[in-house]
């Protein structure tokens, strides 16, 4: 349960600091947010990641709605059984849904945060539970998952009985 209250609670400030930048914020405008780090520009992203398959918002949405029911089915079950992994699965899920509310109700992505220090993106609070939740997961299942299943592997070392 708490797996899916942490999804919510994501969703609901990734949606609440989007409704607040299409209030305040005109269309392609920005506010100082971060000196000499961030602004807050808003932008309309009708595609992926980096404005990717733009012309395709349908498509995103259908495999938004995938991906999230995949991870929540994941998280039912139970997949992990520790709670980083768990907890990583709970951050994707929430930047999946975050996005894809975006998509289907919006016909596109409400992008705010750009970087000033450097050229790259801009992109929102699901964008980074997308990134640091798969960033996460990745290096479990890397890290620590791949050493508990070498220590598990029976070991090929030892002569069977008929040899």
């Amino acid at each position: 349960m708490f797996y899916f209250i942490l999804t919510a609670v994501l969703v609901l400030l990734d949606q609440a600091v989007k409704l607040l930048v299409r209030a305040q914020i005109p269309l392609g405008e920005s506010v100082p947010f971060l000196p000499y780090v961030m602004n807050l520009t808003y932008v309309q992203n009708t595609g992926a990641a980096f404005s990717l398959f733009t012309e395709h918002t349908w498509a995103l949405t259908l495999i938004s709605l995938a991906v999230s029911l995949l991870l929540a089915a994941a998280m039912v079950k139970g997949v992990f059984s520790h709670r980083f992994p768990q907890t990583a699965l709970a951050v994707v899920l929430a930047g999946a849904v975050g996005n894809l509310i975006d998509r289907a109700a919006l016909g596109f992505v409400t992008d705010m945060f750009q970087t000033t220090f450097m050229n790259f993106a801009v992109f929102n609070v699901a964008d980074i539970c997308v990134v640091l939740g798969g960033i996460a997961l990745c290096g479990y299942l890397c890290l620590v998952d791949g050493k508990r299943e070498k220590k598990e592997e029976p070991s090929h070392d030892a002569p069977d009985a008929d040899g």
